[in-house]
């Protein structure tokens, strides 16, 4: 075999040994601060907003789950999505914080966790979001997403512990 083949194959096991890697076995620990579910208020200001949304979020270990409940002033006609100007909508999936900036990842799903199929109301497939966390207290954290200027001031409604599971 000549020696430039060999190169040529080392070079690709070498590629294919470094470029794959198993996924955990186990769930990560996530972020302590932020184990339990946060509830963000209504402020003065969102009320005098034509739509606003409001968070509910809840961490447990790596993973996240969220309700989007959704105000709206506008007349949508005769949808019958929007419900009188109102409609929640539900994520699912993982996060990761890299200094102050929370990335969370998953998909749009239902209210039982269950995947939500592209079809009907809403939004569905990925849901992906950044935010800048600041002001972290004993029972408050305020969420500055980067798709928006309104700031997501939470609080904690209920601690928990992570205990990873297999995944």
């Amino acid at each position: 075999m000549p020696k430039r083949n060999i190169i040529y194959l080392f070079s690709f096991v070498v590629l294919l040994v470094t470029a794959c890697k198993f996924n955990p076995n186990m769930q990560k620990p996530g972020e302590n601060y932020l184990q339990g579910e946060w509830r963000q208020d209504t402020s003065v200001l969102q009320k005098k907003l034509v739509d606003y949304s409001l968070y509910n979020l809840r961490f447990n270990c790596d993973s996240f789950f969220v309700s989007i409940k959704t105000f709206s002033k506008a007349n949508a006609g005769a949808d019958s999505c929007t419900k009188n100007g109102q409609w929640t909508e539900y994520a699912k999936g993982v996060y990761q914080q890299s200094n102050d900036t929370l990335h969370v990842r998953g998909l749009f799903c239902n209210a039982n966790y269950t995947y939500k199929e592209p079809t009907g109301c809403y939004r569905s497939g990925v849901y992906e979001e950044y935010f800048k966390v600041a002001n972290k207290g004993d029972s408050t954290v305020q969420f500055n997403p980067t798709s928006s200027t309104i700031a997501i001031k939470a609080h904690l409604i209920k601690r928990n512990t992570c205990n990873p599971k297999p995944l």
